[in-house]
């Protein structure tokens, strides 16, 4: 790694920069031969930072701003890096890059190489737009710490191979991030409408918000705030919504009695039946069942 032009040191910083030696170990690797880390740091208030390259890096460069801002600049480009943006260059082209004097940024970044590391920086310029935000993830932030953390402890073979694979999808996150974010997406669209599908299947039973969530494997807390911000209703409320409207069907086509329809939408006591049907529809079952006979 070339030598910054104004030296670095940040109250709370972290920086690994690999031997020779075990760099070679992961070249001549087979497994990790594709992408490697030679260096990894996190800049914390990185005030007064500033790099310039002339003749650009030995290897690829990742950087992810997290609060504050920057800049960059590659190839005479100029632009400016906001929080919840990150940037890569690739090795051999002169690039400059800083804080902002006003706001300085905090980092987090690698250097890599490796025979994939050409194709992923290609697939990064097709993915990555300059405006680009990457939401913060604890998730992520703590895979990375843990990438460091194994290249803090030993340079065990295995240890190294594992470190790098974990880096590879840590820097994957950000390059196919709106594929991840899509396919997140489309997993919760997936899980309300299973949920609905269960509780329109089982309008004759009983459930308190826990069953649900014991059902589904997820937390009560984590369902309740999905459902409500999917449809709009809480998930008991919506249940009890499909059983009115389920009961609303056996007013209007058969002969059955409130105490029957209220036993067949799974409650015991036909007076809270009732009053939650006047709560949903404005009037009583039995006034209902008149109006549809009218």
């Amino acid at each position: 790694m070339d030598n910054p032009t104004i030296k670095e040191g940040f109250v709370g910083q972290r920086m690994i920069t690999l031997p020779k030696s075990v760099k070679k170990k992961a070249a001549n690797n087979p497994i990790s031969s594709s992408f490697y880390v030679t260096d990894i740091g996190y800049y914390p208030r990185a005030e007064n930072h500033f790099r310039e390259r002339k003749n650009g890096a030995n290897e690829y460069v990742f950087i992810y701003c997290t609060e504050g801002e920057g800049w960059l600049e590659l190839n005479g480009h100029h632009r400016k890096i906001h929080t919840n943006q990150f940037f890569m260059m690739p090795k051999g082209e002169t690039h400059r890059y800083g804080a902002s004097k006003e706001n300085p940024w905090s980092i987090y970044w690698m250097h890599f190489e490796g025979a994939t590391a050409k194709n992923l920086f290609d697939r990064y310029k097709m993915n990555i737009g300059p405006n680009d935000i990457i939401p913060f993830e604890n998730g992520r932030i703590g895979l990375f710490d843990q990438i460091y953390k194994i290249f803090q402890s030993d340079y065990i073979e295995s240890s190294l191979e594992y470190a790098n694979i974990l880096a590879l999808n840590f820097i994957s996150s950000f390059i196919y991030g709106q594929i991840d974010r899509s396919t997140d997406a489309h997993a919760r669209e997936d899980l309300v409408e299973a949920i609905i599908d269960f509780l329109t299947g089982n309008l004759d039973k009983s459930f308190a918000s826990q069953d649900i969530a014991e059902e589904f494997n997820y937390s009560t807390s984590y369902l309740f705030s999905l459902f409500k911000k999917r449809t709009g209703y809480a998930i008991i409320h919506f249940f009890n919504l499909k059983k009115t409207q389920k009961a609303c069907e056996y007013l209007k086509y058969t002969d059955m009695s409130v105490k029957e329809i209220s036993f067949s939408m799974g409650f015991q006591d036909p007076l809270y039946f009732s009053r939650l049907f006047k709560k949903n529809m404005g009037m009583s079952p039995r006034a209902y069942k008149k109006s549809q006979r009218s």
